[in-house]
C-alpha cells in the first residue's frame, strides 16, 4: 500500500521491541510506537486507532489474546510469539499472520506486506460500503446494502444475503457488530443482528423481514429495539 503504516508494537520484552523497531526503521514505510507494559499499549490502540497492530501473546498483566480481541477488526494484527501452540488461537481471531520468535528479517517483511495487503483491502471495502470477512481461507468482500440478517452459532456467524447466499465465518457476533454502521443494523437478541431497512413488522416479542424470516427480539435488547425502530416507523 501507499503511504506509511501506522502500526503498535506491545511486548514486554524490551528486546523483542528493539528487533521489531530495527526491522521497521529497515522497511522504512513503518510509523511505529512500541510499548512494554500491555495495558498502555492497549489503551494506545483503542485511542489512536492504528492500521496494524504486532502483539506478544504471553505478557504480564494481560494476555495478547485479550487485546487481539479488543482490536477486533479495528486494526490489522500480527502476533509474535515464542509459543507456537497459539497459532490456531491466531486464526481463529483472523489474524493477518504469526511470527514465531526468532524471527528473520525476511519472514516479517512477508508478514508486513500481507498486513499491507489487508489493510488496502480493509481500506477499499470503506469506501465501498462494504465489510471484509473470513471465509476459511479467502477474505470475502461483503456489501452492506446485501445483508439481510446475521445470525451467531458458537464460534461462527452466518450472514444471509438478500439473494439467499450465506456466508459463514469464524468471528464473534460482537465483532462483526462494531464493523457495521449503528444507523443501518441493530442488535435483536444475543444471536441475531439485523439490517433495520430489511425490517417489515414488529412487535415487542418479534420482528418480521423483507423475506418473511420472523427472529425473535431478546428481552435484555427490547428497549434499544423499540427506540430504534419507532423513530423510523
Amino acid at each position: 500500500m501507499t503511504g506509511k503504516i501506522r502500526c503498535i508494537a506491545v511486548d514486554d520484552e524490551p528486546f523483542a521491541l528493539s528487533v521489531i523497531s530495527t526491522f521497521c526503521e529497515r522497511m522504512g514505510n513503518v510509523e511505529l510506537s512500541t510499548y512494554t507494559d500491555p495495558r498502555l499499549g492497549l489503551d494506545a490502540i483503542m485511542e489512536r486507532k492504528p492500521d496494524l497492530v504486532l502483539l506478544d501473546i504471553e505478557m504480564n498483566g494481560l494476555n495478547g489474546l485479550d487485546i487481539a480481541r479488543h482490536v477486533g477488526q479495528q486494526a490489522a494484527v500480527i502476533f509474535t510469539t515464542a509459543y507456537a501452540q497459539y497459532a490456531l488461537d491466531g486464526y481463529d481471531l483472523d489474524v493477518v499472520d504469526f511470527l514465531h520468535k526468532p524471527f528473520a528479517y525476511e519472514r516479517f517483511v512477508k508478514a508486513m506486506e500481507k498486513a499491507g495487503r489487508r489493510i488496502k483491502l480493509n481500506a477499499g471495502a470503506d469506501t465501498k460500503r462494504s465489510i471484509v470477512v473470513k471465509q476459511e481461507y479467502d477474505n470475502v468482500n461483503v456489501p452492506l446494502a446485501d445483508i439481510l440478517y446475521i445470525e451467531s452459532m458458537e464460534n461462527y456467524c452466518k450472514i444471509f444475503k438478500d439473494n439467499g447466499e450465506c456466508i459463514i465465518s469464524r468471528i464473534s457476533l460482537k465483532t462483526l457488530l462494531n464493523m457495521l454502521p449503528a444507523s443501518a443494523f441493530v442488535r435483536i437478541h444475543r444471536s441475531f443482528i439485523v439490517a433495520v431497512d430489511r425490517i417489515m413488522k414488529f412487535t415487542k416479542q418479534d420482528i418480521r423481514l423483507s423475506n418473511g424470516k420472523l427472529l425473535p427480539i431478546g428481552r435484555h435488547y427490547a428497549t434499544e429495539v423499540s427506540a430504534v425502530l419507532s423513530n423510523r416507523y
